[in-house]
């Protein structure tokens, strides 16, 4: 058994805010149909939820990214914090096989 006695806090973070970035990217989509339909009601309310609208689809994947940094560098801060205090994750891990790529081979 091997034991995750700490986690980079930086790197954790870095993680973190690409997978959370591209879970922001899902919304851009959703918004701009949504902006889209407030612009083509013509309505004055409707386009101002339009343009707001818009403006969640340009920003959305950069607060994901941000809070996704942030909530990433926090957790590792925890986790190694209460790895100190309970000893960490035990893991148990297998050597993979390794296959030779000698050139003859590859024919």
């Amino acid at each position: 058994m091997q034991k995750i006695k700490s986690i980079g806090v930086l790197s954790s973070a870095k993680v973190a805010c690409v997978i959370y970035g591209c879970f922001g990217l899902l919304f851009i989509p959703f918004a701009l149909i949504g902006g889209l339909a407030g612009l083509a009601s013509g309505q004055k309310g409707g386009m101002l939820g339009g343009i707001g609208l818009f403006a969640i689809a340009i920003l959305a994947p950069v607060f994901y990214a941000v809070f996704g940094f942030l909530s990433g560098a926090i957790t590792a801060l925890v986790y190694n914090l209460a790895a100190k205090w309970m000893g960490g994750i035990e893991i148990q891990l297998e050597a993979a096989a390794v296959v030779p790529t000698h050139p003859s081979n590859l024919l």
